[in-house]
């Protein structure tokens, strides 16, 4: 009997210390783990960015008068010479004298603008000429490997750049054409049978679409005041603004991604970082120095068909890429002894690893030494994870 009371005993202190040492026992910490990897890894600017026409034109009325009602629409197509509005005289009136002369003035002044115009175009002409003869000869060369893929980019990317600019300058030329015809309107008072002028017509300098009108209903103008805008939306460029101290990493042909616009992902180039930045006050009320970027579209055309003026897309400037990167989550690095560190998931238990990291976009960071690709690390370790800490996968 006394027996049996002492097996009794020494079981329930058995099971006593059992149970102490269970409930004393580290437990495992559940935790996220990734594993290492290899891949692409972009280092990316982004901000939201804002498409405008590169080349638009502001239709004033060139002296004070009654304006038809304007028939167009935005978005209507028009053409080189159509007329986008009429202007009728408030009253037959003879120019005063000093108002002549400023009217001769102001059309000497477009005669000359328009000389200097015609003169940049045809030095434009000349150039674009030369680079377009190059451009096919060093297609032939590139073709039979006598040339080197730079030789052919440099070649093509002039060639492209001097067809852009011929076709600003013939944009100005013929910009600078309405101000003369505007300017020669002031001082034309008497039709050729002698009755005065009726009405002047304000015709497109180019081919375009309507982006504003701003007077649409038939009534007086003053002299100057805006009528209407056209410009040509298949000739896009995209205008986002950055902090100054991030403008610094992005330089002219740097490729950019443009997202979440409505269609797919759309490529280009940096064309120029502004000079001047300019102060912006943020969603948080604090004061923030910007600069613009202007990019150009790269992709097909008719991908991104429905984009228009004004349109907001999201840009992102690649200032680093590489291909085959040994990479971790950047949630998995933190400090340690002034050093990176991570915690490497080794057989259940946490094993403190420091690390030595380079490039990083936010979430991935590229991985110099420290770690090999396979090996599984912890995200966002807790302050219950130590070295040597029993952790499980959560």
């Amino acid at each position: 009997m006394q027996k049996k009371r002492l097996y009794t005993y020494i079981g329930a202190a058995v099971a006593l210390i059992l149970i102490l040492v269970y409930g004393f026992m580290p437990r495992s910490v559940p935790v996220e783990v990734a594993e290492v990897s290899r891949g692409p890894l972009k280092v990316t600017i982004v901000e939201e960015g804002i498409t405008r026409v590169r080349e638009r034109y502001t239709m004033s009325a060139p002296s004070a008068g009654y304006l038809q009602r304007v028939l167009l629409k935005a978005g209507d197509a028009v053409k080189k010479g159509d007329t986008l509005a009429t202007l009728e005289p408030l009253k037959p009136r003879a120019l005063d004298a000093r108002s002549r002369a400023e009217a001769e003035a102001r059309l000497k002044s477009a005669e000359a603008a328009l000389k200097s115009a015609t003169e940049k175009a045809s030095a434009i002409e000349t150039s674009f000429n030369k680079a377009a003869s190059d451009f096919e000869r060093m297609k032939k060369l590139h073709k039979e490997d006598l040339a080197s893929e730079s030789d052919f980019e440099n070649a093509e990317s002039l060639y492209k750049r001097l067809m852009a600019e011929k076709k600003s300058a013939t944009y100005e030329v013929d910009a600078v054409k309405g101000e003369l015809e505007a300017a020669k309107a002031v001082l034309y008072t008497k039709a050729n049978n002698g009755k005065a002028a009726t009405e002047l017509k304000l015709r497109a300098p180019s081919d375009g679409r309507v982006l504003k009108i701003f007077l649409e209903s038939e009534g007086p103008v003053t002299e100057a005041q805006p009528i209407i805008e056209i410009g040509d939306t298949s000739s896009l460029e995209v205008s986002t603004d950055v902090l100054s101290e991030e403008s610094v990493k992005i330089k002219p042909g740097m490729p950019v991604i443009f997202d979440h616009w409505g269609g797919v992902p759309l490529v280009g180039k940096v064309r120029v970082v502004e000079p001047g930045g300019f102060t912006k006050i943020s969603a948080l009320g604090v004061e923030e120095q910007r600069v613009n970027i202007i990019s150009d579209i790269t992709s097909p055309a008719e991908t991104w068909q429905s984009l228009g003026d004004g349109y907001r897309v999201e840009t992102s400037f690649v200032t680093w890429e590489g291909k085959n990167i040994l990479q971790l989550p950047s949630s998995a690095i933190f400090r340690h002894e002034n050093e990176e560190a991570v915690f490497v998931y080794e057989k259940g238990k946490a094993r403190l690893r420091a690390v030595k990291t380079g490039h990083t976009n936010g979430l991935f960071a590229e991985a110099l030494s420290g770690i090999n690709e396979g090996e599984r690390v912890i995200r966002h370790p807790s302050d219950k994870v130590f070295d040597g800490a029993p952790v499980k996968q959560r």
